[in-house]
């Protein structure tokens, strides 16, 4: 009965049960059983799959959620990960991405301030603080990662943020669309308290980040931060951070082009 720790975190036991009533839904047909077993020490869901067709089951995790590679030995060079940014405020000087090592031991892809700078702030010496206030960084904010070089003997993995993860960015702030970015919500609940709290036309779309991280993009002119207060109240566990293009621009407004990300 091969176990599997998916490439997604749960933030209380609620949301576990669906995502196992998720997959019983998405396997329905195929002869396997999968059932959530819980969640890691930093919240990676682990599922057991068994029965005659568990390898389709295992491909489907793999493609369509993606697995944690768990172990260092695991972790190529130059490889691309997802992950989460993890131990936020610990450091001044690299950015922490869990990308799902925990065994033996938990190592954190690092990110150098230095290579963020260059990637995220035009090469200025910008202070990490000021790039998470930029760019909306939180815990369990997803992001990918590119892994430079990988130490199995210091447990050190050094990384930058990876093309896709640039783009995305460059996206997002050529778009100068506010984006209120909702960590440990679920899709359905997000949509509620936006319709209860009336924001229907100040919304665009609800983009997925991850299973239960979402980035509400605002209409043309509407700040994402002026939504939370409304919001908060139905989504109590959630965490909220601001991606504004606006701040972005207006740091590097003396500048002729957008950030090269």
């Amino acid at each position: 009965m091969p176990t599997v720790t998916l490439l997604a975190k749960a933030y209380n036991s609620p949301q576990v049960r669906q995502v196992e009533k998720n997959l019983k839904s998405t396997f329905e047909g195929l002869r396997v059983e999968s059932k959530a077993l819980g969640v890691t020490s930093r919240g990676w869901i682990q599922i057991s799959v068994s029965g005659e067709d568990e390898n389709a089951a295992l491909h489907y995790l793999r493609d369509n959620i993606g697995l944690c590679p768990t172990d260092l030995e695991s972790v190529e060079r130059f490889s691309t990960l997802k992950g989460c940014i993890t131990a936020l405020n610990e450091n001044k000087t690299e950015l922490h991405i869990d990308v799902g090592v925990f065994s033996p031991s938990v190592v954190d892809a690092a990110i150098p301030l230095q290579r963020l700078q260059a990637q995220l702030g035009d090469g200025r010496k910008v202070p990490l603080k000021k790039l998470n206030e930029l760019f909306g960084f939180c815990e369990n904010l997803p992001l990918t990662a590119k892994v430079l070089s990988v130490s199995k003997e210091k447990s050190h993995m050094e990384a930058e943020l990876a093309e896709r993860q640039q783009r995305l960015y460059r996206n997002w702030t050529e778009s100068l669309l506010d984006r209120l970015l909702i960590l440990g919500a679920h899709y359905d609940r997000i949509e509620l308290a936006l319709n209860r709290a009336g924001f229907g036309r100040d919304v665009v779309d609800v983009e997925p980040l991850g299973m239960f991280e979402f980035a509400v993009v605002c209409k043309l002119g509407t700040d994402a931060a002026g939504l939370i207060p409304r919001i908060g109240k139905g989504l109590r566990e959630a965490t909220f951070s601001v991606f504004s293009p606006r701040r972005i621009l207006g740091f590097l407004e003396d500048r002729a082009t957008l950030p090269i990300f």
